[in-house]
């Protein structure tokens, strides 16, 4: 009984907390971006899709830092087939002031360096090698712990293979969740008890 109260008391402060409280030291964010997502229901059967998982711990308030995995393809019927991924660090800063318009958003630039390529079937171009991006984007909480946002991002690959360097503009959709820290665990664990 004690444990289902703890839990539904950790519930209602996530619930009850300011937009500030979800950007602040010893906070964790997981969530991810989708991208460039492509069902190809019209004549040209193209299939596309670029999936970022992410996971962030905020080392101070409005900072974090953390790491993404990237998956992506994109492929259409009688073509070549193009493959993406990438793993390594990323960062972010939240802007310090809510955004006037919607009181419940706040701006962001992310940044992220790591190992990745890009692959296409057929002969095309490969690059694999560093991995770099760098954007804004914008959060807007529909509750106090979860965040829809967009990003808007320059991605980059220079490396090795037989096209030095590929990059792209990429408008991506994502939804991030926004755990309490170890501080503000304890500190409902305390008040329960």
């Amino acid at each position: 009984m004690k444990k289902f109260t703890f839990l539904m008391v950790m519930i209602l402060a996530m619930l009850h907390t300011g937009l500030k409280a979800q950007i602040q030291k010893g906070n964790v964010m997981v969530g991810g971006n989708f991208a460039n997502l492509d069902l190809g229901l019209n004549g040209a059967k193209v299939f596309s899709i670029d999936v970022t998982p992410k996971a962030a711990w905020f080392i101070q308030d409005n900072v974090a830092l953390g790491g993404y995995v990237n998956l992506g393809i994109q492929t259409a019927k009688g073509s070549s087939t193009t493959t993406n991924y990438g793993v390594g660090a990323l960062g972010r800063y939240y802007t310090g002031a809510d955004v006037e318009v919607l009181k419940h958003g706040r701006f962001f630039a992310e940044a992220n360096a790591g190992l990745g390529g890009i692959n296409v079937s057929d002969g095309g171009g490969h690059t694999n090698g560093l991995d770099l991006g760098v954007g804004p984007g914008f959060a807007y909480f529909i509750t106090p712990n979860i965040g829809l946002e967009t990003l808007l991002k320059y991605k980059g690959v220079v490396g090795f293979g037989n096209a030095v360097n590929q990059s792209n503009l990429n408008l991506s959709f994502g939804l991030q969740i926004y755990l309490p820290g170890r501080s503000t665990a304890n500190k409902v664990r305390n008040d329960v008890k």
